[in-house]
């Protein structure tokens, strides 16, 4: 019963159509790898995990509370994460850096903690994961180097948003439950 009042949440800004697209065009080049849809693809601010209902109320009362001023955000080069063995477990595109992303992630974390979760541990590195990749994926090397010079022009963030997140046997299904302007 427990499963059934829990739900997998983060926070995240989720992409303008044509910077969507343009990492859709980049989804080639490496056998095995899982490419994520164009509804997966976001920046994430916080992952928030398995949370009851009652503190995701909570938790969106609290991101009520974050307040910013509209920005703009670039695309610049590509990168890998690897898994605790050093095997590649994911490619993804690299938000340039940004001031103003760095403060509204912040104040997101902040909204979290006020809600009664835990403080994040791990350093924030703004990305979009475009694929995810296990030991049967192909090698990775030549698609970093002839992606590693992507420009995107830049976009407005005027909102994040609140996400779940369904595992399923394909992958993750992230549904947008809330927008926050």
């Amino acid at each position: 019963m427990a499963a059934m009042s829990s739900r997998r949440l983060f926070v995240a800004l989720p992409l303008p159509e044509p910077i969507a697209e343009a990492m859709l065009d980049l989804q080639e080049g490496i056998p095995g790898a899982r490419w994520q849809d164009a509804d997966n693809l976001h920046v994430t601010l916080r992952f928030v995990g398995e949370i009851d209902r009652h503190m995701a109320s909570d938790l969106e009362a609290a991101l009520e509370s974050v307040l910013f001023a509209p920005f703009q955000l670039s695309i610049s080069g590509v990168g890998h994460f690897e898994s605790g063995r050093g095997r590649p477990n994911a490619i993804w595109a690299r938000v340039a850096p940004s001031g103003d992303l760095d403060e509204l992630q912040m104040r997101v974390e902040m909204a979290c903690r006020r809600a009664g979760l835990p403080p994040l541990t791990r350093k924030f590195i703004p990305h979009i994961t475009l694929a995810r990749l296990n030991s049967g994926s192909g090698p990775i090397g030549d698609w970093l180097r002839q992606n590693g010079a992507l420009s995107l022009d830049n976009w407005q963030v005027d909102g994040f948003s609140l996400f779940e997140s369904d595992l399923t046997p394909n992958g993750a299904i992230y549904t947008e439950i809330r927008k926050f302007p």
